[in-house]
């Protein structure tokens, strides 16, 4: 693909609120890579945070967090190139390596964090998984990074990006710097940072597969933190719902219709002045496939307990907008459905326009 075409590429990608997904980002970036040669071992690149040729090795935390946080590399006396640079890698972390604990007072001066795709304003995508995002966030709560620790990503030119700001959440890591084979990109990124680990997006499942998120979590339960993990955070906001004084709207709203033919038009000013005059905040569902039914919708919802006061679905323009008690509810449920997969779609989930400073 000549230099202009990659340009046209990467002109497509700013579509912005006219709908471009995490996944459609990543999956560009891995198919430009392989088609045109620039990645190297390990192949193929998807799925996976791509080294590319003219690449250093990085020395990474503990490989999908398996057995700790961070591991200190320890070369032998005396060692040779070949050994130093087995080092660098995750036979060399078993080999050469020892752990540092959540007790060591380590102090981060510099994150060097691995991306798929990343854009000159610091927004980045990894490869699906959220590690670097925890992995940031538990050294926040250990107290080996602060606020003005530089996080730096290092890419190749194709890997730079228009990522909309849409599809970030609070648990999502930003870059100060950026390091492609040809530039230095300096993104002046104001967008706050994890604050920590945002306990109620952890399941059962992941404090399973990652034994130190148990001894954080207990950690910071004795320190009398919200630790409320995602299913005992769900079933709140289910319990909440069924509770509220509105207990006949506090279900989806029967009366709306069941397929995308009979779409209302709702507009930003109308839902502005609704959210602002009676206190229910409402959340932007998009990138519904245009052949789903709102029963499916309802079931979904009810499933992740995410159950609106009033849903008002406009699926002939794949989108549906719901209404919460008020925005700390709203804002836990759009981390809860951040990601979903819908119809085969991942669904874009935010707080609707001009409520997102409210």
């Amino acid at each position: 693909m000549a230099p202009t075409s990659w340009g046209r590429a990467k002109a497509a990608e700013r579509r912005g609120d006219e709908g471009v997904s995490k996944q459609e980002i990543r999956e560009k970036i891995w198919d430009y890579m392989e088609a045109q040669n620039i990645a190297d071992f390990p192949r193929p690149v998807h799925h996976r945070i791509p080294n590319f040729k003219g690449r250093k090795t990085l020395l990474v935390p503990t490989p999908r967090l398996r057995t700790g946080l961070f591991n200190k590399i320890v070369p032998p006396p005396g060692a040779t190139k070949e050994i130093l640079r087995k080092c660098a890698t995750s036979q060399g972390i078993k080999n050469y390596s020892v752990p540092i604990g959540l007790d060591s007072r380590v102090q981060v001066d510099l994150v060097v964090v691995g991306s798929v795709a990343v854009s000159e304003k610091g927004w980045r995508v990894g490869k699906g998984e959220g590690y670097a995002d925890m992995e940031y966030a538990m050294m926040v709560s250990m107290g080996a990074v602060r606020e003005e620790t530089p996080v730096i990503t290092i890419v190749h030119d194709c890997q730079v990006v228009d990522i909309p700001e849409e599809l970030l959440g609070d648990h999502d890591l930003t870059v100060d710097y950026i390091l492609t084979p040809t530039r230095l990109i300096v993104t002046g990124c104001t967008r706050p940072k994890p604050q920590g680990i945002l306990w109620f997006m952890i399941s059962d499942e992941m404090m399973e597969r990652i034994p130190i998120l148990k001894n954080l979590h207990f950690r910071e339960k004795q320190a009398g933190k919200d630790v409320t993990l995602q299913n005992e955070h769900l079933a709140h906001v289910k319990t909440s719902h069924q509770q509220a004084p509105l207990q006949k709207t506090g279900h989806i709203a029967s009366h709306m219709p069941s397929d995308s033919t009979h779409s209302a038009h709702w507009d930003d000013e109308h839902r502005t002045s609704k959210t602002e005059s009676s206190g229910v905040t409402t959340v932007y569902v998009g990138n519904i496939p245009l052949d789903a039914r709102v029963s499916d919708m309802k079931r979904t919802l009810r499933e992740h307990g995410a159950v609106p006061l009033r849903l008002n679905w406009q699926g002939s323009q794949g989108r549906a907008f719901l209404d919460y008690k008020d925005q700390a509810t709203a804002k836990g449920v759009v981390s809860s459905l951040k990601g979903l997969t819908f119809g085969g779609k991942t669904l874009w989930v935010n707080l609707a326009k001009k409520q997102k400073n409210k």
